[in-house]
């Protein structure tokens, strides 16, 4: 287990039937990017059975959080959604992933595009100073289902704003749009659709899309993804890397199980 720190659950929250968070004790040495993700898991008959997650919290934090669904008969999450306090959970001890600053180009604003747990690394990246000198206007996109699976949300809009050191930045520069598709709310549609009609830009009070001024990251679903690069392509916007800055960055590591 030489590859993996064995920390310890800190607290569980269960935000709705498919839906949970959860914090851990975090190993001194362990660090990463913010939007970078780290392999955890939990040991079974002495083996470790892992999966990719995206690190909620921010690589000052002290602790680590991490966002998950449900799946009743899925091989990991089918027990993570059991983990209770004291529980010890496995953390790998390289964090990687393409949703970091570094591989964008320097604009205006910066679109956070995510689906679902997608939203998991843009909580660490609306929490890091670098993005709000980089850009000056951060625009967090979070499409669900259901108004209940918006987590975060509160967090968001209510104790950002009052952070001691981010708060000034964050009140002035973020702009938080939830976006719902089965149920009435005051943002509905999916993601592409708000984004080609330029409803999304219209709302949010920002000009439509442009290749000189606009930076994108993506993360959820894989049919939002392909349709979000085919569009972002047609727009002659150019996929960023880790060898090259591009307009936009996607993040492919997960497949929801």
């Amino acid at each position: 287990m030489s590859n993996f720190y064995e920390e310890t659950v800190l607290s569980v929250h269960h935000w709705t039937d498919t839906l949970f968070s959860f914090t851990t004790t975090r190993d001194p040495t362990f660090r990463f990017k913010n939007g970078q993700f780290t392999m955890i898991g939990i040991k079974v008959n002495e083996k470790p059975l892992l999966r990719a997650y995206s690190v909620v919290s921010t690589n000052y934090d002290d602790n680590l959080e991490f966002f998950s669904i449900k799946v009743p008969d899925g091989p990991l999450t089918s027990k993570l959604q059991n983990l209770k306090v004291g529980d010890p959970l496995i953390v790998g001890k390289k964090a990687t992933g393409t949703l970091v600053l570094d591989n964008l180009k320097d604009g205006k604003h910066l679109y956070l595009l995510g689906t679902g747990t997608g939203l998991a690394p843009f909580l660490s990246i609306i929490r890091d100073p670098e993005t709000y000198e980089r850009y000056e206007k951060v625009v967090l996109v979070h499409g669900c289902r259901q108004i209940s699976e918006l987590a975060y949300g509160e967090k968001i809009t209510k104790d950002l704003p009052e952070d001691e050191f981010l708060g000034d930045m964050i009140r002035e520069q973020l702009i938080y749009y939830p976006t719902v598709t089965r149920e009435p709310f005051r943002n509905r549609g999916r993601i592409t659709d708000l984004m080609t009609s330029g409803k999304l830009y219209e709302d949010v009070g920002l000009p439509p899309m442009n290749g000189a001024d606009d930076r994108f990251m993506l993360c959820g679903s894989p049919q939002m993804l392909v349709d979000l690069k085919a569009i972002f392509l047609e727009n002659n916007l150019v996929e960023g890397n880790h060898g090259e800055p591009g307009d936009f960055v996607i993040e492919r590591a997960f497949v929801e199980r």
